[in-house]
């Protein structure tokens, strides 16, 4: 078997996988479970934010790499959530991870909120703002010291404000 015959089976096979999970139930995640200070009907959520926002805030979508100006943003000031204006990651804690989305090596105190996320057959861990929910991005261990994490989120999520 030729290499280039292996590697579309094994395409195939992965794609087949997915059809036969979304068939039995797996759907794209949700906006974080649980009881938040703001909170607003799918109906509100989707008059405030563009499709792709909502997609990502509430449906733990991902926008395209590199696809955010904020992601080449350095400017002093604070990054917020675009859900509900709590203020989530200090500019000085932003750094340029390569990765084509923006970076960050700590939060804000009391800022954010994490859970399990195993949509992708790994456990990642989902990041979203503690205050209303939205789904910000996902945390890694791959970051710069002095916390060694990679907050890697997703710019629709975000708004910045500049010092």
């Amino acid at each position: 078997m030729h290499r280039r015959h292996f590697l579309s089976l094994g395409a195939a096979s992965g794609l087949a996988s997915m059809s036969v999970l979304g068939a039995f139930g797996a759907r794209p995640g949700s906006a974080a479970a649980g009881t938040f200070e703001v909170t607003r009907s799918k109906a509100e959520w989707k008059a405030m934010l563009s499709t792709l926002q909502y997609k990502v805030m509430r449906e733990e979508g991902t926008e395209r790499a590199g696809s955010s100006p904020l992601d080449k943003n350095y400017e002093a000031g604070t990054y917020h959530c675009r859900g509900c204006d709590l203020a989530l990651y200090p500019s000085g804690t932003k750094y340029d991870s390569r990765t084509g989305w923006p970076s960050f090596y700590q939060s804000l105190p009391n800022a954010i909120g994490t859970k399990a996320d195993r949509k992708l057959f790994a456990v990642r861990t989902e990041v979203h703002c503690r205050r209303c929910g939205s789904h910000l991005g996902h945390v890694f261990a791959d970051g710069p010291a002095p916390t060694g994490k990679r907050h890697c989120l997703n710019g629709v999520s975000l708004v910045f404000k500049a010092a």
